[in-house]
């Protein structure tokens, strides 16, 4: 156990998501590399919270505003208590470790910056990001975009690049029974989210359909009933793909799911480093993502994996016609994702270079 290490993460929500699923991993890796961790959620529990490993410490604030006396005073306590030495802030939960900080001023600060939307930067709100970045011990990144972005506008001087993790659980218990004919399952890991674009997704897959009606589409993510789910779900009555296209919701057993899966998709509009895609590649399965963020990055193009240009359906049907039929070619994809993040995107490197950041030493 690394007695000097003590270090929380802060996270909104437990709810699935990028943000919300790097916390728990890093908060269970560095407690399986005996650094003393704890994570806090501030505003709501979820279906993540049963990810998080039994040798982590967990508090939950049920904050209910932005200023929250009873949540402040709760999670200072426990911050006093465990004697903490660094607080890990993902997000928006940045304005809480600032709070934390101010009381306990020789504990660390670090944000880490996990913003979806980073082909739109300029639409970002710096009030009071900014202000508050000067209390900041360091500052991580997702993306190279974020990074410019970051070290042109914050005050912290500790600004980096580093690139996400996944874990696998080949063990994990299946809960979710994917539908439809086995070998002919298309999965996309993503909330309902405008970002993600589904409805692109939708209309190559509608295309797909025309040729191959026996395919399958699996939409696992969050349903937050709102006009978009709306949309996605008009559109999947509209075109009377009800029997071919099956929405899952918010799942705790991606793993299991990915193993029943054949391809992986994602369309989105905008990415940092999503995480599902390297969930894909730790499950072999062959992918066709858009060229946004980091993608291009994980997946080099016709080696492990299709790039195609964001909402553009047709480029996107056929690229998933293609994995379709050429299933030798496809394997080799499969095979060659996974190399390439269990190599590159693995738990043991990430948390080297985290505790270089804890320690001011990057």
């Amino acid at each position: 156990m690394n007695n000097n290490l003590k270090v929380i993460q802060l996270i909104d929500s437990l709810n699935p998501g990028g943000a919300e699923m790097m916390a728990v991993n890093i908060a269970n890796a560095l407690a399986a590399d005996g650094i003393a961790s704890y994570l806090c959620a501030t505003r709501k529990e979820g279906d993540l919270k049963a990810k998080i490993a039994s040798n982590v410490g967990y508090l939950y604030l049920n904050k209910t505003k932005i200023i929250d006396f009873k949540a402040i005073k709760k999670l200072n306590h426990f911050i006093r208590k465990h004697k903490i030495t660094t607080i890990h802030a993902h997000s928006s939960s940045y304005f809480m470790g600032f709070l934390m900080k101010m009381r306990n001023p020789n504990t660390k600060l670090i944000w880490h910056d996990h913003f979806g939307m980073s082909e739109n930067l300029h639409l970002r709100k710096k009030f009071p990001l900014v202000l508050i970045s000067h209390y900041f011990s360091g500052v991580i990144c997702v993306n190279s975009l974020l990074l410019n972005w970051n070290k042109k506008q914050l005050k912290s001087k500790q600004i980096v690049y580093l690139q996400n993790f996944a874990n696998f659980d080949t063990n994990q218990k299946v809960k979710t029974i994917l539908k439809g004919v086995e070998g002919k399952r298309l999965v996309c890991l993503a909330n309902l989210r405008p970002q993600k674009d589904h409805l692109n997704l939708l209309k190559a897959f509608l295309l797909v359909h025309k040729k191959y009606n026996d395919c399958t589409l699996h939409l696992v993510g969050m349903d937050l009933a709102d006009a978009y789910a709306t949309k996605i779900k008009d559109f999947i009555k509209s075109q009377n793909l009800q029997n071919h296209v099956f929405l899952y919701g918010s799942c705790t057993d991606t793993n299991a799911i990915l193993k029943q899966a054949n391809i992986g998709v994602l369309a989105s509009l905008s990415e940092g480093l999503p995480v599902s895609l390297l969930e894909y590649g730790l499950a072999k399965l062959p992918v066709v993502v858009t060229d946004v963020g980091e993608c291009s990055k994980v997946v080099v193009h016709q080696q492990h994996g299709l790039i195609v240009p964001k909402s553009n359906e047709v480029a996107l049907s056929e690229a998933l016609l293609m994995l379709i039929e050429n299933k030798e070619k496809t394997a080799l994809y499969g095979l060659a994702l996974q190399s390439n993040v269990e190599k590159k995107y693995g738990s043991k490197d990430y948390i080297k270079q985290l505790r270089l950041i804890y320690n001011n030493e990057f």
